[in-house]
């Protein structure tokens, strides 16, 4: 499962992408800034209810399933020590909750994911950042949006081909490097028809891009926006 953009009429999809980028990084703010388990719990809530608002579930998450195994081991890892005591479980608590901290951040991208389309999420970044720069941030979000499922495909099929030809027989590290000389063939293979396309279709850094309006529903997501950055510049004080 590749986490992308799904048509629906959620509320997350009724929503202004300005308002749901406000809204993530509000709740990075606070999540840094309240990394407690009170305060991570309530966050838990709110992460949910993101999830809930795009008409998402836990599936949607299956696509990070490459980091859990690093968020789950990390705190073992920072509470090893190499002599007595050889665990110290306040540094394994600490990362824990850090661990958790990041969890939360994946479920609220996957929320604006699924709710948001590419070209939206472009419209917003290049009319929030002025000028160039703006425009830049908005190509570049709207190419690695695009381009990552095409990647992630390219390695899933390097690695069925690699088994198809008796390759789980190999060694794992041998393995590895053929999956990824074979990925990294074939993505600088796309790089190379994406600069032809760009240029072949007179890439412009001021396309035409869908029109951006705050609605009723989006008042109340701008004051949770808020809200969370506010907490988050309390704790700073």
């Amino acid at each position: 499962m590749t986490l992308a953009y799904v048509p629906g009429d959620s509320l997350a999809h009724r929503l202004d992408p300005r308002t749901k980028l406000l809204v993530q990084v509000g709740f990075a703010a606070a999540a840094y800034a309240h990394a407690t388990p009170r305060g991570l719990a309530a966050l838990t809530l709110l992460a949910g209810g993101c999830l809930w608002a795009a008409d998402g579930d836990v599936a949607d998450l299956w696509t990070y399933r490459v980091a859990f195994p690093v968020l789950l081991f990390a705190p073992l890892v920072a509470g090893a020590t190499l002599g007595s005591p050889w665990f110290r479980p306040a540094r394994a608590a600490t990362t824990a909750l850090a661990s958790y901290r990041v969890l939360l951040l994946l479920v609220v991208a996957a929320a604006y994911v699924r709710s948001t389309p590419v070209r939206d999420s472009r419209a917003a970044i290049q009319r929030t950042v002025p000028g160039r720069a703006g425009a830049f941030l908005g190509a570049g979000v709207a190419l690695v949006f695009r381009f990552l499922p095409l990647l992630r495909r390219d390695l899933a099929a390097a690695r069925e081909a690699v088994r198809a030809r008796g390759g789980d027989r190999l060694p794992v590290r041998e393995r590895i490097r053929l999956v990824a000389v074979a990925g990294t063939n074939r993505a600088f293979g796309r790089a190379d028809r994406l600069g032809t396309a760009l240029a072949a279709r007179c890439f412009a850094w001021n396309p035409t891009l869908p029109r951006l309006a705050l609605g009723p529903a989006d008042y109340p997501a701008l004051a949770l926006g808020v809200g969370l950055l506010a907490v988050a510049a309390s704790a700073a004080i």
